[in-house]
Parts: C-alpha cells; sequence; structure tokens
C-alpha cells in the first residue's frame, strides 16, 4: 500500500509523528481485506485485534515522502497471525514491526474463519 506523507502527519518539524506509522501498518492490514471486497471487521466485536507489537523505527519520513507499506505472513495458528510489516521509502527500509493479532468474537479468541484464512494465506512469508 502506497502512503503519501501530508502536513498533518507531521510533527512541527516536518518529520513523521512515530504513532502514524502504527497507523499506516493498520490501514494497510484492511486494505488487504478491501481490496477482495471483504469487511475486515464484522460486527461490533468480531474481528483481530492486536495482542503484542514489536517495533523498529530505523528512519524517518518528512513531509510529501511516498511510502509503501509491505504485509507479509509470518505464522498462521488457529486464533492468530504473526504478520511483518515494513514502511520503505524508495528502496530504503525506515520501520518495521511484528504485529500478533487474535480473531475475537465477543471478546474470546475464536477460530480464524476459512474465508479470512485464504486472505492471510495470500500474503505468504
Amino acid at each position: 500500500m502506497k502512503i503519501r506523507i501530508y502536513y498533518e502527519d507531521t510533527d512541527a518539524g516536518g518529520i513523521v509523528y512515530h504513532a502514524n506509522y502504527l497507523k499506516y501498518c493498520e490501514r494497510a492490514r484492511s486494505e488487504i481485506f478491501f481490496q477482495r471486497g471483504i469487511m475486515p471487521y464484522g460486527e461490533e466485536e468480531i474481528g483481530f485485534v492486536v495482542r503484542r507489537v514489536e517495533a523498529d523505527f530505523v528512519g524517518m519520513a518528512k513531509l510529501g515522502d511516498l511510502l509503501e507499506v509491505r504485509t507479509d505472513l509470518l505464522e498462521e495458528r488457529h486464533s492468530s497471525i504473526l504478520l511483518e510489516q515494513q514502511i520503505f521509502r524508495g528502496e530504503e527500509r525506515i520501520f518495521s514491526m511484528k504485529v500478533l493479532l487474535v480473531y475475537v468474537v465477543m471478546g474470546r479468541p475464536r477460530r480464524i474463519p476459512e474465508q479470512l484464512k485464504e486472505v492471510i494465506a495470500s500474503l505468504g512469508s
């Protein structure tokens, strides 16, 4: 997913605020499902929730930059998936994170539905 950096994404120095990298990754995860006509979060209390994030800020983005978020599947279990998401400015990796997502129904972990598993499988590793 491509993301352009706008003024609202930056601090007073024109550098992307650190929390926005997490937002960009969240948007990219949702976009994977939207592109296939699937709502990633069904009813109000159904969907993936973040269990753990390990982030590494290795560079920075500035106003006007065009970034690309890449998402890869590292591990899939019955009710959770582990993804690696990286953000690049051109060929330079400026951010990476591993995120553990758990599929929940009414706040309890549940087996990931087959329709969602097919989308997840397309991420490869």
